[in-house]
């Protein structure tokens, strides 16, 4: 198939849902799209133009830590917790259960939209069953973190790690409490006997007042209520109807709880997998699974990175992929694209395409490094070690490839990709054994090249349907 992008006599790109043989709609599937690597690969870009394709997109775990970028023809957006489809009439944002809900940042960022002329009312819903962050969990993150020293995670002290660690624990306060008051004050109450007692014996920082804190979360209620309901069922029941829906992630394979380099990851299910425990979504009802990578790496934060340059290479990298953090503002690490890290996203989340981003970030360079694998000692890794000390100190083997002087900026269709960059991308498909459906070549909206709408299980199977 080729590309799906067309170009109008104007010039601009427009994206279509193509047409099989006969005339005949393809059938447009529940898609997770999750990040490859470790976050921060554009995300926000690839949901907003798949978007259009769906009627519902919801966020199934992370909290006001993530953020997406997206630049289109009215303006540059950049969203924490809202999904980016709430940039389309007719498109239902959901933020699921799995999502831990900073209620101010929440309503600053609706605030802000509604300011931009994106309407936020009953195009937008929250789930009773996500756990709020309180003030104390900020608190205790900001402390925590400052007190490892040579130590720390690399944590963006929003209280996220906090919020999902007494989630775990049991004693998690949910964002359906706030519709009932004197629940609310009897949990917040009881929670902050001990959580005043860390924050002054232990951290030595200031504690919090129960009055104080339930008046400012009664005032978020109020804003919020009518925006908070069973997202669960409201899913399940949309899925019954043949509604297409996009389980939007919020960071990267490799920040993964689970799957990622631990202790260095986020504190909640990033990988496919968190998509049904994070929406009450079964894994029978998913269709298909993108991961998004970048056609380099770049990590924030914390933790081991075997491909990170820290010479001229990397500087430029950093420089012409303006890469700094969305929501902290934090220079992003970079280095070469790394297939070891790509492929494990590959077989835990199993990925059924990908999209790869900032092409022509590498318009330009002479050389190319591809990491095939890790050294460690004599033992070569072709797949990702969990060993912490072996990632840490392994040595990348990279296969060098020609880089290509043609600009790629703004290409909306393969065939004028240079040769040099055609043969960078089949290789990168063979490395990370999984197909390449969509290339960004700039932060626009219409710079891209879709291969394949990754949405189409026309191949995989019929249509449900429940009576």
């Amino acid at each position: 198939m080729g590309p799906l992008a067309l170009i109008s006599s104007s010039g601009q790109s427009h994206f279509f849902v193509p047409r099989q043989a006969g005339g005949l709609p393809l059938v447009m599937g529940n898609l997770v799209i999750i990040g490859a690597q470790w976050g921060d690969e554009g995300k926000g870009k690839i949901v907003d133009i798949l978007a259009r394709d769906a009627d519902i997109v919801v966020r199934y775990q992370g909290g006001s830590n993530a953020g997406h970028t997206v630049i289109n023809e009215r303006g540059t957006y950049i969203f924490h917790l809202i999904p980016s489809g709430i940039l389309y009439r007719g498109t239902t944002c959901i933020i699921g259960n799995g999502v831990v809900v900073d209620p101010g940042s929440l309503i600053e960022e609706m605030d802000q939209l509604q300011t931009k002329g994106i309407a936020v009312g009953k195009n937008f819903v929250i789930s009773q069953r996500a756990h709020l962050i309180l003030p104390y969990h900020k608190a205790i993150d900001r402390a925590s973190e400052q007190s490892k020293g040579s130590r720390k995670i690399g944590t963006t002290g929003r209280g996220i790690g906090p919020s999902y660690a007494d989630k775990m624990a049991r004693i998690g306060i949910l964002v359906g409490d706030l519709l009932n008051p004197q629940l609310f004050k009897n949990k917040l109450d009881e929670n902050l006997v001990e959580m005043n007692w860390f924050l002054e014996r232990l951290h030595k920082v200031e504690t919090f007042q129960v009055d104080k804190v339930f008046d400012q979360y009664m005032g978020y209620a109020d804003r919020l209520k009518s925006h908070i309901v069973d997202t669960t069922i409201l899913l399940n029941r949309a899925i019954e109807k043949n509604k297409t829906v996009i389980f939007e992630g919020a960071q990267g394979t490799n920040l993964d709880v689970d799957f990622g380099t631990y202790p260095y990851v986020t504190s909640s299910s990033a990988a496919a997998g968190g998509a049904c425990t994070g929406t009450g979504v079964g894994p029978t009802m998913i269709d298909a699974v993108m991961g998004i990578a970048k056609a380099y790496s770049t990590r924030v934060g914390s933790g081991p990175f075997p491909t990170e340059l820290t010479d001229e290479d990397g500087r430029g990298l950093q420089e012409r992929g303006r890469e700094f953090g969305s929501t902290t503002g934090r220079a992003r690490r970079c280095g070469w694209f790394d297939s070891v890290v790509v492929r494990h996203a590959t077989v835990v989340n199993g990925l059924t395409s990908l999209a790869l981003t900032k092409l022509d970030v590498l318009d330009g360079c002479k050389e190319l490094k591809l990491c095939t694998g890790y050294r460690h000692g004599n033992t070569l890794y072709k797949t990702m070690p969990a060993d912490l000390e072996v990632l840490t100190n392994c040595v990348p083997v990279y296969q060098r490839m020609k880089g290509w002087t043609t600009a790629t900026t703004g290409t909306t269709r393969y065939t004028k990709l240079p040769v040099e960059a055609k043969r960078y991308l089949a290789r990168i498909e063979e490395l990370a054994q999984c197909r390449i459906d969509m290339i960004s070549t700039g932060s626009k909206r219409a710079e891209t090249i879709m291969l394949r709408n990754p949405m189409d299980c026309s191949r995989r199977r019929p249509k449900r349907s429940r009576k």
